[in-house]
């Protein structure tokens, strides 16, 4: 292996922009070039071909001094099979050439770690929001969890498919932007499922609308990015940590980072984005990556340098931050009898609970305002209903515009107390939930209380009445993903899960085989 002090070259390609960068103490060089369309939006092959077009003149910008490379990193996924294959042949051929070992790199995990270089950030939350990916991911136990994602398209894709809608040219999200700027803000389906969320009907109901363009680009960015920041603030919540970072190419929306910015001084903590040139997709990433894996003995053989289009950033085992377990559940569940949630405030009293929905500071007035009203009416209405149906929940003692007088759970929250057996107790509760046909919307492990020989559960703000597999589905899936990336003993915990909910609801194991689909459902889309 050549000297510690040489550097590192990148190769990035999974989607639009050829780029190619040498990393060494810092940043050393760095040349792009982007594919763009036409018309329309990405032809992956038309991409690929761009690439290896391009190939020779990006990598000999930066490769100026062949001798003080130490290894070919390059972006093995995920992303578009032909882009990945060109560039991945490249990274060989180079890596044979300099006699150096090749680095395979998860895309999604470079936006994330240059994001931390740049920033200086330690252990963030992430919202990572780019074309083809979006995702909330933070760092336990060696890799990075995905909180939630979007169950459809990427935020990017989304605003490009409005954009081609209305024949703008691409990229579409700056163009919405600047028309955003002078749009009033339209209603438009709102669509969150735990700390998962859905692009399609957003979409769909932007195209369709006959309100002025800039109206509906206004609704649009509101409305999307609303969701992406009630997912950030719900997995900050839920993990305890105190540091949000934004990545990916989305991230450049300067009405994303006020959001999230105000979301973050409003639960008192910091917020960071790197600079622009560390947004989008970039070599400098993948050479950054490379060379951090590389310090820490990740090389990939030839033989096993093989493009994974669907490659997942929880796949990832991060050996060069081991030595951080990370920070989860380091708030405790309340203060003083009050508990600051992602949607609400609950004043624990000696008899009851009282839950508050309050404002967000981040969100458009009317969308707040409706999101407050809907939620409260229906979480009411539906706790009711599952407590008639024989599932533990709180007994609901008085209801107004944005406020729950409940009985209060003597217990332990679930997160807490996470064990086959409590788990189990939590799978035969959420049968029953799906047998009355309810969906809770929200079923991660604090939002169940562990009292005596039941688990009862509670807020039910985003629950709703659905006999569709596919909601059910959605409903085990948040449940599952918020477990994976919270605890250790996953696969155990996950069965004894399954037990309680197949003994208590007969129709588990369509549920079941719809929650795995869900699970392989790309989002690389």
């Amino acid at each position: 292996m050549k000297s510690h002090d040489g550097l590192v070259l990148g190769l990035e390609g999974t989607a639009w922009n050829l780029s190619a960068a040498l990393f060494g103490e810092g940043l050393v060089a760095l040349h792009s070039s982007p594919y763009v369309p036409p018309k329309g939006g990405i032809h992956p092959r038309e991409a690929a071909q761009h690439h290896a077009s391009m190939m020779k003149e990006v990598v000999g910008r930066v490769l100026t001094e062949p001798e003080r490379i130490r290894a070919v990193a390059f972006s093995q996924g995920p992303g578009l099979g032909p882009s990945l294959r060109t560039v991945a042949t490249a990274a060989r051929a180079l890596s044979i050439a300099l006699d150096v070992p090749l680095v395979g790199v998860n895309h999604c995990v470079a936006h994330v770690e240059i994001g931390r270089w740049a920033t200086g950030f330690s252990d963030p939350i992430v919202l990572y929001a780019s074309g083809a990916n979006t995702q909330v991911l933070g760092y336990l136990n060696g890799r990075y969890r995905i909180f939630g994602e979007t169950l459809d398209i990427g935020l990017g894709n989304a605003l490009d498919k409005f954009a081609r809608s209305h024949d703008l040219p691409h990229p579409g999200g700056p163009i919405i932007e600047n028309l955003a700027r002078e749009g009033d803000y339209i209603e438009l389906p709102y669509t969150v499922k735990g700390m998962d969320l859905a692009f399609s009907g957003l979409v769909s109901a932007a195209q369709e609308s006959t309100a002025p363009l800039e109206d509906v680009c206004a609704g649009l960015q509101e409305t999307a990015f609303a969701m992406c920041v009630e997912v950030t603030e719900r997995a900050l919540a839920h993990a305890g940590k105190d540091e949000v970072l934004l990545v990916g190419g989305v991230g450049a929306n300067r009405r994303l980072q006020e959001m999230l910015q105000v979301m973050c001084e409003d639960r008192g903590a910091a917020f960071a984005v790197p600079e622009r040139t560390f947004l989008g997709d970039n070599g400098a990433m993948i050479a950054y990556t490379g060379k951090v894996m590389l310090e820490h003995g990740v090389t990939l053989p030839l033989d096993e340098s093989q493009i994974r289009p669907g490659y997942r950033a929880d796949e990832v085992r991060v050996t060069w931050r081991e030595d951080e377990p990370g920070r989860v559940f380091a708030a405790g569940p309340h203060e003083g009898g009050v508990a600051h949630g992602a949607e609400a405030v609950v004043e624990i009293r000696e008899e009851d609970v009282v839950k508050r929905r309050t404002g967000k500071r981040y969100r458009n007035p009317g969308l707040d305002r409706r999101l407050i009203t809907e939620r409260t009416r229906a979480e009411a209405r539906l706790i009711a209903t599952a407590r008639r149906a024989g599932v533990p929940t709180p007994v609901i003692r008085d209801v107004t515009a944005d406020t729950i007088v409940m009985e209060r759970v003597e217990g332990e929250v679930l997160k807490y107390v996470t064990t086959p057996e409590t788990i189990r107790l939590a799978g035969e509760a959420v049968g029953r939930l799906h047998g009355a046909g309810i969906v809770h919307g929200d079923l991660t492990t604090s939002n169940m209380i562990v009292r005596g020989d039941q688990c009862v559960l509670i807020d039910f703000g985003l629950a709703s009445t659905s006999p569709e597999v596919e909601a059910r589905g959605v409903d085990l899936h948040v449940f599952f993903q918020t477990l994976e990336s919270t605890t250790e003993e996953f696969e155990e915990l996950k069965q004894a899960f399954v037990e309680g909910y197949a003994g208590a609801f007969p129709e588990a194991e369509e549920v079941l085989a719809r929650e795995h689909e869900v699970e392989l459902r790309g989002r690389y889309l």
